[in-house]
């Protein structure tokens, strides 16, 4: 029977695609790399996974040490192993993704990486300038969010504790890139029993008052 130490050891990182709506628009958390490989390159929040950690465990310290963002629910994504993808040698890479409001977290860099910033996922210049397969990393990621937001209850993440359907519509428009029928999108949602209507309005303007809404959890 062949011993664990026959084979070759290879390394395990972990790659954390963050995911926010700013300015009618959906951002993914990026940092600046301060060191080789690809130093002075944008890419992904992330790093290898200590002997002792466990790969939510690292996720979370990666996170917080490169951007100093904390206390957020981190789903896994998809393991990534193809042999070129580091140049450092053979690094498998287990990605996590989340998505939370940017107005909740206070973005700074710290140890390895010199600038954390925002970037627009649909801005094509943001995946051009990623570093190691980090653009193939976050093209599948937009892919699950998309499939996800349709069956799921993933998009209220993105928003504050009341908000008006209005602005829920706009997050799945923003998120999809397409226009969604405004009477079809709220009888839906009020149909699957997720939100509670709250005796409270908004005026937003020259509009009439909109009803506020939260979400209802379990």
């Amino acid at each position: 029977m062949n011993e664990v130490n026959d084979y070759p050891r290879p390394s395990v990182t972990v790659d954390l695609v963050i995911f926010t709506i700013a300015e009618d628009d959906l951002k993914v958390l990026l940092i600046r790399r301060g060191g080789e490989p690809f130093a002075g390159k944008w890419a992904l929040p992330g790093g290898f996974v200590g002997i002792d950690e466990s790969l939510e465990t690292a996720a979370a310290r990666e996170l917080q040490e490169e951007a100093g963002v904390t206390n957020i629910y981190l789903e896994q994504l998809y393991t990534f192993g193809d042999p070129g993808r580091d140049p450092r040698g053979r690094v498998i890479s287990v990605a996590y993704f989340a998505l939370i409001d940017a107005e909740q977290q206070r973005i700074v860099a710290s140890t390895d990486a010199t600038d954390a910033a925002w970037y627009s996922v649909f801005d094509r210049r943001t995946g051009a300038k990623l570093a190691f397969d980090h653009r193939k990393i976050l093209e599948y990621a937009v892919w699950r969010l998309r499939n996800k937001i349709e069956w799921t209850t993933v998009g209220y993440e993105l928003l504050p504790k009341k908000f008006t359907l209005s602005e829920l519509q706009r997050v799945y428009e923003i998120i999809l890139q397409r226009p969604v029928d405004k009477r079809n999108f709220r009888k839906k949602v009020i149909g699957q029993g997720r939100i509670r209507e709250l005796n409270e309005t908004r005026n937003d303007g020259a509009h009439r008052p909109a009803r506020l809404y939260s979400f209802r959890k379990g």
